[in-house]
């Protein structure tokens, strides 16, 4: 595939996008707000400061991209730092991580004419795009006009190179005309040079340097005593659809009087349809946004409906599944779990975290479920032996600390091509940093 047959197959989308934003808000209303930035039309500009860009998708890559953000903010404070968003949540997830500090707009669709009035609008020094965010005419378009362009946190799955291999030519385009790539391992970058990309480093995973919030552990411990203190409770963290059937099968399936299990659904458009299904088979459950007092002892589930408190739950849990790894969606971010120092359970599917499930497991940080019957045995299992769950914690926490310092080598990175900025307006900008 060529650039221009890309371009002629997303433009024939356009007419579409309205719908597909109407579409999603029946379940999202916000979908609808700031719909013009989609199409690249944004407020006036009053900012008179060079811009540093992030592109965060959505709440993952927001987290990520949190101490990176944190440290960009304290050493460029005369740049301002513009993350973009694709989905609401993300965008939500960035004002509470952020607040003013820093401004925030969706990035529009990849079709020449949004992303030349979003580079004309924001005239960007330098652009991050996090992750595998390859859109194709931003590329292009960053190249032509001269603005740095860099991947960063990079990876790329054996499952997601194998579809990038079939429109090759357009790939090879695009990861040639990146400045700079910083993997997260080795096999990431190997990935990434057999497509055609250049100046790739190896610098580790972001996420291992994110910090719990300085709260975490109290907000756990209060949501605990609400849980109550006494009973067993485990956790079912960013499920997917179709993995809560399989949770209330595994938890029905151990036997334990008084487990208390949460689930937390990965999308808060699912609230409601998790809801339905506790309800269709006739459970006791509580939602957390509704929570005030101790639950009773004859409460089974609780709902985890709050946006921005993952933290917290883990801190409140004694056993912690990650979801999307019971069905084969990639697996969810097993980090903080393990940060948060409590045993990970984790399904098959986890292709999108394959080198750390792997660590993991091999350093017994992570136990590895295959379906209903051993994710019942495994949470029986920890319930009567507290002293693995804690052996498990400590693992986890320890490979967390081992493997930090992703930040400080994709900090070095970026301000090698903004001091080169700085360089370059030296006696045209005012500028201090």
């Amino acid at each position: 595939m060529t650039r221009n047959l890309y371009t002629f197959l997303l433009y024939l989308l356009l007419p579409f996008t309205p719908l597909k934003l109407l579409w999603r808000a029946r379940k999202q209303p916000e979908y609808l707000a700031h719909w013009r930035e989609r199409y690249g039309f944004y407020s006036p500009n009053v900012n008179n400061k060079p811009i540093i860009w992030l592109h965060c998708v959505s709440v993952g890559e927001t987290r990520a991209a949190a101490p990176l953000v944190k440290a960009l903010l304290s050493q460029y404070p005369n740049r301002k730092v513009l993350l973009t968003h694709t989905t609401p949540t993300g965008r939500a997830t960035s004002e509470q991580l952020f607040g003013n500090s820093v401004e925030r707009v969706y990035l529009p669709y990849d079709v020449p004419f949004a992303v030349a009035r979003f580079l004309t609008h924001f005239k960007p020094a330098i652009g991050v795009l996090m992750e595998t965010e390859l859109w194709f005419n931003l590329i292009a378009a960053c190249k032509q006009q001269a603005v740095p362009l860099l991947l960063v946190n990079a990876r790329l799955s054996e499952k997601s190179a194998l579809g990038y291999a079939k429109i090759s030519n357009l790939v090879h385009e695009g990861l040639q005309s990146l400045t700079a790539i910083a993997a997260q391992t080795q096999q990431d970058a190997a990935r990434l040079q057999h497509l055609g990309a250049k100046n790739v480093q190896v610098v580790g995973n972001l996420k291992f340097d994110v910090m719990p919030p300085n709260d975490a552990l109290t907000q756990g411990q209060q949501l605990r005593a609400l849980f109550g203190e006494h009973r067993p409770v485990f956790l079912a963290a960013s499920t997917r659809e179709g993995e809560e059937a399989l949770i209330l099968e595994a938890v029905a399936g151990t036997k334990i009087d008084n487990l208390l299990t949460v689930i937390v659904p990965r999308h808060p458009q699912r609230f409601n349809e998790v809801e339905a299904l506790l309800q269709q088979h006739g459970l006791s459950y509580e939602k957390r946004s509704t929570l005030t007092k101790t639950v009773e002892a004859n409460t089974q589930f609780i709902l985890g409906d709050s946006m921005g408190e993952l933290f917290t739950y883990y801190a409140s849990a004694d056993i912690c599944l990650i979801g999307g790894s019971l069905l084969p969606l990639g697996g969810q971010n097993l980090i903080e779990a393990m940060r948060m120092g409590r045993p990970v359970l984790i399904g098959e599917h986890t292709f999108n975290f394959k080198e750390v499930s792997e660590l993991a497991v091999a350093q017994c940080a992570a136990w590895r479920v295959n379906d209903v019957q051993t994710l019942s045995e495994a949470i029986n299992t920890l319930v009567k032996n507290p002293q693995k769950q804690v052996k498990m914690g400590a693992k986890g926490l320890a490979l967390c600390e081992a493997s930090q310092g992703a930040t400080h080598a994709t900090l070095a990175i970026i301000s090698a091509y903004i001091e080169a900025d700085l360089k370059k307006c030296h006696g045209h900008c005012e500028l201090s940093e």
